[in-house]
């Protein structure tokens, strides 16, 4: 069925929407996370991807042309279906819109004087006083309805320029960052670090110094028709929020470019040892294997940005070595303090801590709960000798700039032994099967909020060491939440390793709409018997989960086979 994309609100001021740039033209097949267009609002320009995979089907905006937001931009469906009817529905909901806006209007008129005497009376005497801006949860795609603040960029206080990045907001889909579209002092922040708020919702006021923020909290709650005693509650619970930002900003000493080194520690640490640093920094700086604690920011507020990556060179880095190892006092308290953290409960207590579902973690748990009760899972094992592999690997990696892992050699014979058996690297479709040519393997990485799958294309074309460098790239992007729709879309198999923890075999749940997922366990040194002899040998547990809609039992069976024998005998990958 042809699904309606329409021009999407990118700002809580926007109004209408300029297309700068079609990506995709009519006729071209979209996946979900698939960039649709460019489109620039009054503020800035940004990329728009599509929630909607199949056929453009038609564009309802050219280039260059501008439309109000919620009109039609775009359809995307099966090739050949017929959408005239959603087009002529497109074009005159614009009129009915405005009758039945116009209709509403004139009803809001009819009723008393006395009525419009209060209204007045509460735009007067409760409105947003001139120069006070209220910035709202934005919408970041058609179909975000929540978002959650990962972080902060601006502390209350700050001085704010117009483009400046306020915060970083994670969707279901991605974490992107937020700039304002307004100067000012930041006035108040209404959603902590963390905190989740459905689109709309007060995020922060920006305006002059010294303005009542409790008089334009109270405005927009009277506005609401909320009760005054609830207008009351809610106000202090949004200034008592404010207040303990404010002490864990002022505690923590405020934003800063000073802390260690690494995205991941950065998730884990407070706010004095953030790196503050755009994705693009950071992800140039992985790939150049560049430590940002030595990169000085010359972005808002020393924040790091693509060109200080780019021209940072290594003889500026004993200079700052000094200044991160003139600070080992710090490193030893946060040490000191991490045991601190945990919760003394008495004996014979009991506790709960209720902890927030982030919007990741919630489409995760509907996913794999969708996959685990509509798919019959069924589980093969397998143990392999891993003898030759580790000696190949061995060897491998005393090449120069090369670092291959044991998961790597599973991806990539994976990849090879679903070439052989293509009814593993399938997907059910309720009247057909269908097979994909292409082998596009979903790498399971574990974050704070649970399993993110990035996906390696094209698998098995890929060498050893590609595979490796892609591997590390994505890993890291999923640790550090900057994971892109697109990089998560389009496996065809996956693979689940959790032998780094010592796991020796393990069952997963398959990620839909895969028929099958791969469940990679430690290497155990072991007696085993080889030409009669017991001898100490390395094997490995490989469980494959299999959907038994498309994958029967024998066919699951001879794919492990194959995998077993290229792992046994790495060079046969060469063949």
């Amino acid at each position: 069925m042809a699904e309606v994309v329409n021009m999407p609100r990118l700002s809580d001021t926007m109004e209408e929407g300029v297309v700068a740039k079609w990506l995709k033209q009519k006729g071209d097949k979209v996946e979900e996370g698939d960039i649709l267009a460019e489109i620039e609002t009054d503020k800035a320009t940004m990329e728009f991807e599509s929630f909607h995979d199949g056929v453009l089907l038609h564009i309802g905006v050219e280039e260059g042309e501008g439309a109000p937001v919620d009109t039609l931009l775009a359809i995307i469906g099966e090739e050949g279906e017929d959408i005239d009817e959603l087009i002529k529905n497109a074009d005159s909901g614009d009129s009915t819109d405005q009758s039945d806006e116009n209709s509403e209007d004139s009803t809001q008129d009819e009723p008393s004087d006395e009525g419009s005497d209060d209204h007045e009376e509460n735009t007067d005497g409760d409105g947003i006083p001139e120069g006070v801006e209220v910035v709202t949860m934005p919408r970041l795609s058609d179909t975000m309805e929540e978002g959650t603040v990962a972080t902060w960029l601006k502390s209350v206080g700050d001085e704010v320029e117009e483009g400046e990045i306020l915060a970083e907001i994670e969707t279901d889909k991605a974490t992107m960052e937020f700039e304002s579209f307004y100067s000012g002092k930041l006035l108040h922040i209404g959603i902590g670090e963390g905190e989740s708020a459905p689109v709309d919702d007060v995020l922060a006021i920006i305006g002059p110094e010294g303005t009542d923020v409790d008089k334009v909290l109270q405005s927009m709650k009277s506005g609401g028709g909320k009760s005054s005693s609830s207008n009351k509650e809610t106000t202090e619970d949004q200034n008592s929020s404010d207040d303990k930002y404010k002490s864990e900003q002022s505690s923590s000493g405020g934003s800063t470019s000073e802390g260690p080194s690494g995205d991941e520690d950065a998730d884990n640490t407070d706010s004095e040892e953030r790196i503050f640093a755009s994705p693009l920094a950071k992800k140039i700086a992985e790939d150049k294997g560049i430590d940002l604690k030595k990169v000085s920011g010359t972005g808002d507020n020393g924040r790091i940005v693509k060109k200080d990556v780019e021209n940072f060179k290594p003889s500026e880095q004993p200079a700052q070595q000094e200044t991160s190892t003139s600070k080992p006092e710090a490193k030893e308290e946060k040490a000191e303090k991490a045991p601190v953290e945990q919760v003394y409960t008495p004996a014979g207590e009991e506790a709960f801590e209720d902890v927030k579902n982030s919007q990741m973690r919630k489409t995760i748990a509907k996913r794999l709960l969708e996959s685990k009760n509509s798919a019959p899972h069924y589980y093969l094992n397998i143990e392999v000798d891993m003898e030759n592999a580790m000696a190949s690997r061995a060897h491998i990696n005393e090449m120069p700039d090369v670092k291959v892992s044991f998961n790597d050699l599973v991806i990539k014979a994976s990849a090879m032994a679903l070439r052989k058996h293509p009814q593993v690297n399938s997907s059910w479709d309720g009247e057909s099967t269908k097979i994909a040519k292409h082998i596009h393997v979903g790498v399971a990485v574990a974050v704070e909020e649970g399993l993110l799958v990035p996906v390696l294309e094209f698998a098995d074309q890929q060498s050893l060491t590609q595979i490796g460098g892609n591997v590390k790239s994505l890993a890291g992007k999923a640790k550090n939440k900057k994971l892109q729709p697109n990089e998560m879309e389009g496996s065809t198999f996956t693979v689940s390793n959790l032998g780094m923890f010592g796991i020796t075999e393990f069952t997963s749940i398959i990620n839909q709409p895969n028929s099958a997922i791969l469940s990679v366990g430690t290497i155990v040194e072991k007696p085993v018997v080889k030409n009669g002899e017991i001898v100490v040998g390395h094997t490995m547990t490989l469980t494959l989960a299999c959907d038994h809609r498309t994958v029967d039992g024998a066919t699951g069976a001879k794919f492990l086979q194959t995998l077993k024998t290229y792992l046994e005998n790495p060079v046969t990958m060469l063949a």
